[in-house]
């Protein structure tokens, strides 16, 4: 008979596995050895008697006993994890992830927010990654780039991604005409990505299979190569929402009159739970609502 039970650790690595059914991908994920994972695993075998899983050559694989177990600890953790959360934050605290490449669009609005309900206390975190694992991360909501695996998430669309070429307003030379991609021969291209796949996606559209400039600059960010577009130093591809702002001041212009829905949007997102704080309910409604006035003013910069 079992007397004790297995530490709180334990049950989360076993979890963790049970998600990913790989040592080296739930390792990743706890920040630990896979070594260290196996051999947790091992002994949360041993002191429960029976197996959890089953080792294959391509992965790992939930026995019987390990499916039964998994939805009640998953759940049970998730409990105590809120609960944890509940009791040490002050009233109305928010935790929020969000990418880096979306901050520029969600921190105004978060500190309006704030202006606008000092009761609130929120605190945005900006995080290279595009998603959000809700298992490992100690987040109330998140705001995701891409399609968001939606098992156990409510998901609330904000906006999609519009891709444009986007400068400052001296840095292509005036014309009598709308310009075109071969204007920008002589120009340096800011690339967000190293496979350059937004510009090339933007000149496929625009009816040009290759970069009409050699002269480019690379970052690891969309909000890298933006800033380095509002510093003068080349033409990027922005987001009209994200740059939205930017735009109405005039900080930055779009020249070129062809913008491309690249198939990739930004949502926000958070676990499903029986009684939604009301905090939580006040964010979800102020961001879709500035979501909706910003699709609704971007129209007008698409030519």
């Amino acid at each position: 008979m079992q007397t004790s039970l297995p530490s709180l650790d334990v049950l989360k690595t076993f979890v963790v596995v049970a998600q990913r059914l790989n040592f080296t991908h739930a390792a990743q994920a706890l920040h630990l050895t896979q070594g260290a994972v196996s051999r947790q695993i091992l002994g949360l075998e041993q002191q429960l008697g029976y197996p959890l899983f089953s080792r294959r050559a391509r992965g790992l694989v939930l026995t019987a006993q390990g499916a039964l177990l998994l939805a009640p600890v998953q759940q049970a953790l998730e409990q105590l994890d809120e609960a944890l959360m509940r009791a040490g934050a002050q009233p109305g605290t928010l935790r929020i992830k969000c990418p880096t490449c979306a901050m520029r669009w969600v921190l105004p609005r978060i500190i309006r927010l704030q202006n606008e309900r000092p009761e609130m206390h929120i605190e945005l975190t900006a995080s290279v990654s595009h998603g959000v694992d809700f298992s490992t991360e100690h987040f109330d909501a998140a705001v995701v780039f891409g399609e968001p695996q939606r098992k156990r998430l409510v998901v609330q669309h904000l906006f999609d991604e519009i891709l444009t070429p986007v400068c400052t307003p001296t840095y292509l030379p005036a014309l009598n005409r709308p310009p075109i991609p071969t204007d920008l021969v002589d120009k340096t291209l800011l690339h967000p990505t190293r496979d350059r796949r937004d510009w090339l996606l933007w000149l496929k559209v625009a009816g040009h299979e290759t970069l009409p400039s050699t002269k480019a600059q690379h970052f690891d960010t969309l909000d890298l190569a933006t800033s380095a577009a509002l510093q003068g130093f080349g033409i990027a591809i922005g987001d009209l929402c994200l740059l939205e702002e930017d735009i109405q001041a005039n900080r930055i212009v779009t020249p070129f009159p062809l913008s491309v829905c690249s198939g990739a949007a930004y949502y926000l997102v958070y676990p499903e739970r029986a009684v939604v704080p009301a905090a939580l309910t006040v964010l979800v409604d102020w961001l879709g609502a500035e979501a909706q006035a910003s699709r609704a003013r971007v129209e007008k910069y698409r030519w």
